[in-house]
């Protein structure tokens, strides 16, 4: 996980690096640009009417604010990378085609400038944006001064403008909307932590394809091919507590989502309004390579049935099930080409969690493996010495006679070997048989260190769990044993008598806190370095902070 966490800081570094190296050439090539046109009219004034005082001012003007964007963008100051700078040059343009001749000005081809450095930076709606600011300045640089003569050009220069910059922002976009592509291919096909499980990392691919398209919903119902079972997972928009297990139902509420063909991408579009005519579903035939029309009623009934306008979807093949990966919109019209990325997504992410899912089975087949193993070992080297011990004390207290002061102490320790014979059975048989629910799991253990703090250093420990833990037994483990060793540290390095031990799942995070309280010593800055370790190589960090009454509290923060 840590070399995970590297490669996406990695990634991160080198997509600011290469925004940093385009803004630094587009600040060179508009320091040219600025140079230019001043030598432009130095050369041959007489190309341009109105020249003036104050367009001489202009232009120079333009050069130190052209001046001035460059050294930004050699400081690498975020100011050289924001919308503002290619807004500012529109209106810098406007400015030197309405005091150079207006519309017979052929400065007006600077307006192209911009179109495409915010297109190419920003995407197709920034650039389209851009566009309709040129054109709309462009015209109304020669409102006040067009004469019937001017009107033909002043139309085709805008016309010009406006048909130009289209194509240039439609490239724009494109480019910009192939490297979010590439980089959403580039995380779901990344492999994930397998202590975390193969339910996160599906829903984390449900969550990103739903984020990148915009949709309301994203289903992935999947048929097991040897039982016939039926499996949903689902990731809805604003769903803060949707849960990462799948859910298995029936063949009747199966039906809608798996009648489309199994070998056909789908993509439907409904109406905007009921008299709205274009709508229509289509399928892709991936054998013979072209699109045609298909069933329209079977996709309107299955929108209407997720509340939905449009959806796409797409075929999911694994060696063991089959199924089909759904993207819904209320609102959205969904493209032809949307529908064929979708089923690139699931040919690029789910042979991967095939994958993992492979190796989740064989850790789980290891690890139940080597649960029974240990429960036989701690009958065997734990339980029986524990048995023996209690058995010695019993026969102890029957010798003594019965003023003897050693008698409480004796039942004590009895009564104590007892205890811990009871809980080494029941943990025994929790190893050796499991339990499904991993979250009964992690607050009967936490619990249970509460009272051997309680019971043995007399610290009482607070155990409080907001919310649903939704982790896997592998993390589950991470996380006791986290939670152990910060209840160590507070009974072997402190004198407080409080504690708490807080967690919480939110934004994506499991949140553990470990505090006690001020013990009257000077609180001493230190790092757990067992704890730090484990949280690193969960991909997650460590911090340890000074409460308010002036106890510690040790975070840890994971993703999940």
């Amino acid at each position: 996980m840590l070399v995970h966490r590297l490669d996406r800081k990695n990634e991160l570094d080198t997509s600011l690096a290469a925004d940093a190296a385009d803004a630094r050439m587009v600040a060179r090539m508009r320091l040219v640009l600025s140079v230019s046109a001043l030598l432009a009219i130095f050369v041959d004034p007489s190309g341009l009417r109105g020249i003036g005082g104050f367009t001489w001012l202009l232009f120079s003007g333009y050069i130190l604010h052209s001046f001035a964007v460059y050294l930004y963008a050699q400081l690498d100051a975020p100011f050289s990378q924001s919308k503002l700078v290619h807004w500012l040059d529109v209106f810098w343009y406007a400015l030197i085609v309405l005091f150079t001749d207006g519309i017979h000005s052929f400065f007006f081809l600077f307006f192209f400038f911009a179109i495409l450095t915010s297109s190419f930076r920003w995407g197709f709606d920034e650039g389209a944006r851009v566009t309709l600011a040129s054109v709309a300045l462009f015209a109304a640089c020669g409102l006040g001064s067009t004469t019937e003569e001017d009107l033909p050009r002043l139309l085709l220069r805008a016309t010009f403008l406006l048909a130009l910059g289209y194509m240039s922002i439609h490239w724009g976009g494109s480019k910009v909307e192939l490297k979010r592509r590439l980089a959403l291919l580039r995380d779901v096909s990344r492999v994930s932590n397998p202590r975390f499980g193969v339910d996160h990392t599906v829903t984390s691919v449900l969550e990103k394809t739903q984020m990148f398209f915009h949709g309301s919903c994203c289903l992935l119902i999947v048929r097991d091919k040897e039982s016939g079972a039926y499996f949903l997972r689902t990731a809805r928009e604003g769903d803060a507590k949707r849960s990462i297990n799948a859910e298995r139902i029936g063949a009747d509420a199966a039906a809608p989502l798996v009648a489309l063909p199994q070998d056909r991408i789908v993509a439907y579009n409904g109406p905007l309004w009921p008299a709205w005519p274009f709508t229509g579903a289509a399928a892709y035939d991936s054998a013979r390579g072209r699109w045609s029309k298909h069933e329209e009623a079977a996709c309107r009934s299955l929108a209407e049935l997720l509340d939905a306008r449009s959806f796409i979807s797409a075929p999911v093949s694994l060696r063991k099930s089959e199924g089909r990966i759904f993207l819904f919109s209320r609102e959205a019209a969904f493209r032809k080409t949307d529908a064929l990325f979708l089923s690139h997504i699931a040919a690029q992410a789910f042979p991967v969690i095939e994958n993992i899912e492979l190796l989740d089975r064989m850790a789980s087949d290891a690890a139940s493996q080597e649960r029974q193993k240990i429960a036989l070992d701690l009958h065997d080297t734990a339980i029986q010495p524990y048995i023996g011990l209690k058995m010695g004390l019993s026969a102890l207290r029957n010798k003594a006679a019965a003023d003897n002061p050693l008698i409480e102490d004796l039942d004590k320790l009895a009564d104590m070997a007892a205890k811990v014979i009871g809980d080494l059975r029941r943990y025994a048989g929790t190893v050796k048989n499991g339990l499904d629910k991993t979250e009964e799991v992690l607050l009967m253990v936490l619990r249970q260190q509460a009272a051997q703090a309680r019971d043995f250093y007399g610290i009482d420990i607070a155990v409080c769990v907001q919310g649903e833990l939704s982790v896997s037994d592998r993390l589950t483990a991470e996380i006791l044993q986290i939670v152990r060793e910060g209840l160590s540290n507070i009974c072997k390095h402190t004198f407080a008598h409080h504690g708490a031990v807080r967690l919480e799942c939110v934004d994506g995070l499991l949140r553990i806190q470990i505090e006690n309280e001020c013990d009257g010593s000077q609180p001493v800055a230190f790092q757990p370095r067992s704890i730090t370790e484990r949280a690193t190589a969960l991909g997650g960090n460590a911090q340890v902070k000074q409460t308010t009454n002036g106890g510690t509290s040790v975070h840890v923060e994971i993703p999940i």
